[in-house]
Order: C-alpha cells, then sequence, then structure tokens
C-alpha cells in the first residue's frame, strides 16, 4: 500500500468518525421536549443476500442489529461486522430474539451475488441488504447514515467514507442503544442482555 493511499484511507476513516460522531449528537437521545426518542430507523425497501425485497416489516418482532457499510471496506465493516457476530455467538440462545443486518452504502458494487458470498464471513443468521442507490439513499436518511465516494487518483477503486455505528433496534424497530465504533463485543452482550 502506498503512502498516499494509506493517507487517504486513514484520512477517511477520520473524516467518518467526526461526522458519525456529529451524527450521534444530533441525533441521539433526546432530552426536553418531544417524545425523548433518537430520530433514527424507519421505514426501508431493500433486497436481501437471496433476492428478496424485504422492508422494514420482515423484521418486526425481533430486536435487530443494524450496521451500514460496504463489501469492499478495508478494515472498519469487517472489524465491526466480525465484532457483532462475536457477540451474537457469546449471547448463545438469547442471540435468538436478535436479527443482525449489514446494509451496503455501495450498491454500485455491492450486488445481491457478492452480499451473498461476505455474508459468509460472519454470523449465519447475517441478513445482508442491498438495493438501487435510491434505496439504499432512502435507508441511510432514515438511519442518520452519513456516506460519500471517494475516488483515490492512485487507484482504479474507490472507497466509501461513512459513519460506522451499529444501531440496536427494537421488536417495533424503534432505536434503543447504538455501539461506537471498535466497541468490544463483551459490551455488545452486556447492553443485549440488560434490554432483554
Amino acid at each position: 500500500m502506498t503512502a498516499r493511499r494509506f493517507s487517504l484511507i486513514m484520512a477517511s476513516v477520520a473524516v467518518a468518525l467526526a461526522i458519525g460522531l456529529s451524527v450521534g449528537l444530533l441525533f441521539g437521545e433526546r432530552s426536553g421536549g418531544g417524545s425523548g426518542k433518537a430520530a433514527i430507523g424507519g421505514p426501508f425497501e431493500l433486497v436481501d443476500h437471496t433476492g428478496r425485497t424485504v422492508t422494514e416489516a420482515n423484521f418486526e418482532g425481533q430486536y435487530t442489529l443494524v450496521y451500514f457499510g460496504f463489501t469492499f471496506c478495508p478494515d472498519v465493516c469487517p472489524t465491526e461486522l466480525q465484532a457483532m457476530s462475536v457477540a451474537l455467538d457469546l449471547l448463545g440462545e438469547e442471540a435468538e430474539a436478535i436479527t443482525p443486518i449489514f446494509i451496503t452504502v455501495d450498491p454500485e458494487r455491492d450486488t445481491v451475488e457478492l452480499m451473498a458470498r461476505y455474508r459468509e464471513h460472519f454470523h449465519p443468521r447475517l441478513q445482508a441488504l442491498t438495493g438501487s442507490s435510491t434505496q439504499v439513499a432512502a435507508a441511510a436518511r432514515a438511519y442518520r447514515v452519513y456516506y460519500a465516494r471517494v475516488e483515490d487518483e492512485s487507484s482504479t477503486e474507490y472507497l466509501m467514507d461513512h459513519s460506522a455505528y451499529v444501531y440496536l433496534m427494537d421488536r417495533k424497530g424503534e432505536y434503543l442503544k447504538h455501539f461506537a465504533p471498535n466497541t468490544p463485543p463483551e459490551s455488545y452482550v452486556e447492553a443485549i442482555r440488560a434490554i432483554l
């Protein structure tokens, strides 16, 4: 990896984390007026790794762990998906109440077929969702997820800047909690058990 490419990746990660933190502070649990609930989550229509159209209604009755990323992500996405997977393994039978969901922010490259192959590296119940650019943008807006394409002049490939939080949603698809990047699996387990 060239120094320029490494610098670009690190700058991209720093920007994503900074924006993600801002989004978390802006849209996190609010105090004062209103319902007190975070404005994270909502309707979406996407395509799962089997080619089936799914909406938020498909996950009603289950707690969900929702993460937005992309399969070409060099490090952050696989790290977060692995942490989710390990946490679910540690939960044992309790994990049956939770559906892990991975939504791409790179629908141009992340086809149904690629998502199906990619998910095999993580938890067996992981739902990998893609769709059209419009569908993905709508889902990202619902979850207040930032993402943007970043061109690398030294490569024919591109990266995606994106916020990297994992959202824990309740059985009705309403926000409960988020996990910051690099949260250890044990912290997921502790938080999830407190809710279950």
